[in-house]
């Protein structure tokens, strides 16, 4: 049976890597020329995700490829004396296996792991799917059994095989562009918060350069296509203007960086994400929200279940499909859930709710690792949430 993944971020190659084992014949298609290893921001791996990549033979090569970031600094905005969050005690809390890496880093290991057995087109995508045919901008048109889109929040499947209409704007925007290395000590991660914005800046401990990560909160979607990069520039200048010296400095780093990212925090709200031989998985198809909704474990978690589903099928899509919504349909409400009350969190609207942010990460370094994790335990739908979804055996014959 031939399966055609579009995209080669993460779902895609973990979502090949196991259909591949299962006796599918799979093709990546990627629009970007090459794999992408410059920008993008450090995203988390939580148990179930850890689990996988496990299971993967990768887990050795994602937990050297750790960013290290293990102290935060906090700074107030209107206040000179900052406050120290120990992270390793924040990690432990929130989840008992965890690794925080940069994403092309991830990418990259996911891709490595499949690129001998699976098929990457790289520099093109798909214009058409009419039943088992698929056309493409550059390439000739192919036959496929199953094509599936993990094409990320923008993805071109959705928007050809359902339509637009689906994204639903959280109130919040996330912003990631590359900096000098040097503008930070190994291992910490140094940050700056107001009402309505947060601006901080770290690096990875392998890493040539460093991220400076930005967010901050609007009540309605900002006048920008997401393509249009000096736009995005100038709404970024504008939220962030005044707020420290330290923050103008790396604003003045958007006219030299060599990476830049700039996306609404929002999600997609379908009630079901599979139609025909198509389907979507993780950002495609259910994002919770980027940056505050644990995506990157939700799409790694996601590719497993379709994969071990269609080949406990044994192929039968609409089997197949109905039984991966089945098991991702409440994990992805309840990610969506905490994304929305992760986004205020994060970005308090207040000065007394910066301030209660702040203390509490002054609290939890000051508990003992022990306590902070068992109370963290008591609250699955919480902090613990990402930590306490299930992985499925999925103990199949293979497909011939």
């Amino acid at each position: 049976m031939k399966v055609l993944i579009s995209g080669a971020s993460i779902s895609g190659p973990v979502l090949a890597y196991w259909l591949n084992r299962y006796g599918f014949e799979v093709t990546v298609v990627e629009r970007a020329p090459r794999l992408r290893k410059t920008g993008g921001h450090a995203v988390d791996l939580f148990r179930p995700a850890m689990e996988i990549s496990e299971r993967m033979g990768v887990l050795p090569r994602v937990e050297a490829a750790a960013t290290g970031t293990t102290r935060l600094t906090v700074v107030r905005e209107g206040s000179a004396k900052p406050v120290a969050v120990d992270l390793s005690k924040l990690f432990g809390a929130t989840s008992d296996r965890h690794v925080e890496i940069m994403r092309d880093d991830l990418s990259e290991i996911y891709h490595d792991a499949t690129s001998a057995d699976v098929e990457y087109v790289f520099g093109d995508s798909i214009t058409a799917i009419e039943g088992r045919t698929v056309s493409f901008e550059r390439g000739a048109a192919r036959e496929f059994d199953l094509v599936v889109g993990a094409d990320g929040l923008h993805s071109n499947v959705r928007r050809l095989v359902f339509g637009d209409g689906n994204e639903v704007f959280i109130g919040a925007y996330l912003a990631v562009l590359s900096v000098p290395k040097d503008l930070l000590a190994d291992g910490e991660f140094v940050s700056h918060i107001g009402p309505g914005r947060m601006a901080g800046v770290y690096s990875a401990r392998h890493a040539d350069d460093a991220r400076v990560v930005f967010l901050f909160r609007r009540e309605r979607p900002l006048d920008y296509h997401y393509r249009d990069v000096p736009r995005q520039k100038e709404l970024l200048r504008a939220a962030f203007a005044g707020m420290h010296p330290r923050v103008d400095s790396w604003l003045a780093e958007l006219d030299r960086t060599g990476a830049f990212y700039f996306d609404s925090i929002t999600q997609l709200r379908m009630d079901r994400w599979s139609a025909g031989r198509v389907t979507l998985v993780g950002d495609a198809g259910y994002c919770p929200g980027p940056a505050v909704g644990g995506s990157t474990s939700l799409a790694v978690l996601g590719a497993y279940v379709l994969a071990g589903e269609l080949a406990a099928a044994g192929g039968d899509h609409e089997r197949a499909f109905a039984a991966y919504e089945r098991e991702m349909s409440d994990i992805v409400r309840r990610s969506r859930a905490f994304a929305i009350g992760t986004a205020k969190g994060l970005i308090p609207s207040s000065r007394l709710g910066v301030w209660a942010l702040t203390q509490g990460g002054r609290l939890v370094s000051a508990l003992p690792a022990g306590v902070s994790r068992a109370l963290a335990k008591l609250n699955t739908r919480g902090v613990r949430l990402h930590d306490s979804l299930p992985v499925k055996d999925y103990s199949v014959t293979v497909t011939s």
